[in-house]
């Protein structure tokens, strides 16, 4: 799956997330720009391993800050 696609399915999935309906793009923060809180973020990367069968640890969610590094993240993970 190619990065376009994986963007894709990640957008549909955090939808129910967006609570503001903030615009989404590769610089979007989850803590900052969606003001996601522990429980949220918990639930969203449930979420997406769910989809994608696979697994985040605690230290790859750690680093990942935007969305772009998500969706390159989830990528490499699929790898």
């Amino acid at each position: 799956m190619d990065r376009a696609e994986t963007a894709a399915k990640i957008a549909a999935l955090i939808e129910p997330f967006n609570k503001k309906g903030v615009e989404i793009s590769d610089a979007t923060t989850f803590a900052g720009d969606l003001e996601f809180d522990s429980l949220t973020v918990m639930d969203f990367v449930a979420a997406i391993e769910d989809e994608f069968d696979i697994i985040i640890t605690m230290n790859q969610q750690a680093e990942i800050e935007t969305y772009g590094q998500l969706i390159d993240a989830v990528v490499k993970l699929q790898g």
